[in-house]
C-alpha cells in the first residue's frame, strides 16, 4: 500500500514538483521485488477497437444502428471550435447540463480529437458534472419500484440504463480531464482510450433516449440516484483507484447485468429495446478491457502485483464487488477471476512478495517533507495565496 500512497502523492503534487518527485517513485519501486503474477490475457479485440474509424451510427434504425446526420446547432459548433486541447473539450462536456447536448458534444469532442492534432492540455474538472433539473436525484432506496414509477417495465429498465450511460459519459471525460496534469506519465494512449470510451457512451445514451421517445417517454420521467458519481468521487485522488473502481467494478457490473436485462426485455415482448441493450452490453467489453490494460500497465510501472493491488484498492476505498458474475464476459474482457471471486485463492506467490517497508516509509516521509517545504515557500512568497 505504501507504493500506492507514493503514487498518489506524486499524482497530486503541484506541477512544479512533479518532475522532482518522480525519481522517488522510481527509487521506491526498485525496493520491491517482482510479483509472480501469471501472464495477463488482454481482450483480443482491443487493438481493432482502437483502430476503428469514428462511429457515426448514433440512430437505431429498423435493422440496427444507422448513421444519420448529427443535428448540430451553431452554439454547439461554436463551443467545440473555441477549445484548443482534449482537456478543454472534456471540461466542456462535463460543464454541459442538457443530456442530449452533452451526448452530442461528447461525440463532437472525440471527432475533433481524432481529426485535429490537439495537445492533451491540462484542466481542472468541475467538482461535479452539470446536471439537468430532472431527473430528481435521490438515494438508491428512494428509487420507486417499477409498479410505482408510472412507467411500463420496459421503459423503466431503459430509463435506468439511460441514466447509467449518461453518467458513463461524465465518468470517462472526468478521467481524461482529472488526470490530464500527469499526461507525460500516463502517455497519450491513455487519454485517447478514455475519450474513445466517452464517445461510445454518448452513442449508447443517444440510442436509449431515442428508444424512450419511441415508447412515449423521456429521460427524466422518473427519479434516479447519484450512486455512480459518488463512487467516482472516491477515486478522484488516485488514477490507479479510478481504474480499479470504474472500469473494473462499475463497468464490469454492466457485463454481469446485460444478459439478464436482455432476457427481461424479451419477456416483455420488446425486442427492439432488447437488441439495443444487447449491443450496448457487447460494446462494454472494450471499456472494461481498456481499464484492465491501463491498470496492469500502472501496476507494472510501480512493480506491484495487479491482483493484490486491485484488492487493496477496493478495500482502501470501501468498494464491494457483488455477483452474480458473467464469468465468460469478464474473462473475455481480461479480468482474471481470482481478482474478484472470493471463492478462489489469490495469485500463487502473492504472500511471498517482499517489500522493504522501512525504506518505503523513509521515501514516503521524504516526499511529504518536500511538498510541505514547497507549500511553505509558496506561502511566504505570496501570502495572499
Amino acid at each position: 500500500m505504501k507504493l500506492l500512497k507514493l503514487n498518489k502523492l506524486i499524482t497530486y503534487s503541484p506541477p512544479s514538483l512533479r518532475r522532482r518527485l518522480l525519481p522517488y517513485l522510481l527509487h521506491a519501486t526498485n525496493l520491491s521485488c517482482s510479483s509472480s503474477s501469471p501472464q495477463m490475457s488482454p481482450w483480443s479485440g482491443l487493438q481493432a477497437w482502437r483502430d476503428s474509424p469514428l462511429n457515426e451510427n448514433r440512430f437505431w434504425g429498423p435493422n440496427g444502428p444507422e448513421a444519420l446526420p448529427l443535428s448540430i446547432d451553431d452554439d454547439c459548433a461554436m463551443m467545440v471550435r473555441s477549445t484548443s486541447s482534449l482537456a478543454e473539450l472534456g471540461t466542456l462536456v462535463l460543464s454541459t447540463s442538457d443530456p442530449l447536448t452533452k451526448s452530442k458534444l461528447s461525440h463532437l469532442a472525440f471527432s475533433k480529437w481524432c481529426t485535429e492534432k490537439l495537445p492533451i492540455g491540462s484542466c481542472v474538472p468541475p467538482s461535479t458534472p452539470a446536471r439537468p433539473d430532472i431527473p430528481v436525484l435521490v438515494s438508491p432506496k428512494e428509487i420507486p419500484a417499477p409498479k410505482d414509477s408510472g412507467l411500463p417495465l420496459n421503459a423503466y429498465m431503459l430509463h435506468n440504463l439511460a441514466h447509467v450511460e449518461l453518467n458513463a459519459i461524465d465518468l470517462a471525460w472526468d478521467t481524461v480531464v482529472r488526470f490530464s496534469s500527469i499526461s507525460q506519465i500516463l502517455g497519450e494512449g491513455f487519454f485517447d482510450d478514455f475519450a474513445h470510451v466517452a464517445d461510445d457512451e454518448s452513442r449508447h445514451f443517444a440510442w436509449c433516449s431515442q428508444r424512450l421517445s419511441e415508447l412515449g417517454f423521456k429521460y427524466g420521467d422518473m427519479p434516479a440516484h447519484n450512486l455512480l458519481w459518488r463512487e467516482c468521487e472516491k477515486s478522484s485522488d488516485n488514477v490507479a483507484a479510478r481504474l480499479a473502481t470504474i472500469p473494473l467494478v462499475q463497468e464490469a457490473r454492466g457485463l454481469d447485468a446485460g444478459p439478464r436485462l436482455v432476457q427481461k426485455l424479451i419477456g416483455c415482448g420488446d425486442h427492439k429495446t432488447s437488441n439495443i441493450v444487447a449491443r450496448i452490453a457487447d460494446e462494454e467489453i472494450a471499456h472494461v478491457a481498456v481499464g484492465v490494460c491501463w491498470f496492469v500497465s500502472l501496476c507494472q510501472k510501480m512493480n506491484c502485483s495487479p491482483c493484490s493491488t486491485f484488492k487493496d484498492l477496493l478495500s482502501e476505498y470501501n468498494v464491494e464487488v457483488k455477483g452474480p458474475f458473467n464469468y465468460s464476459a469478464r474473462e473475455e474482457a481480461g479480468i482474471p477471476r481470482n481478482w474478484y471471486d472470493k471463492s478462489l485463492p489469490s495469485e500463487q506467490g502473492e504472500n511471498k512478495r517482499h517489500v522493504n517497508n522501512e525504506q518505503l516509509s523513509m521515501v514516503y516521509e521524504r516526499l511529504n517533507t518536500i511538498i510541505s517545504m514547497e507549500c511553505q515557500n509558496a506561502n511566504s512568497v505570496n501570502p495572499d495565496g
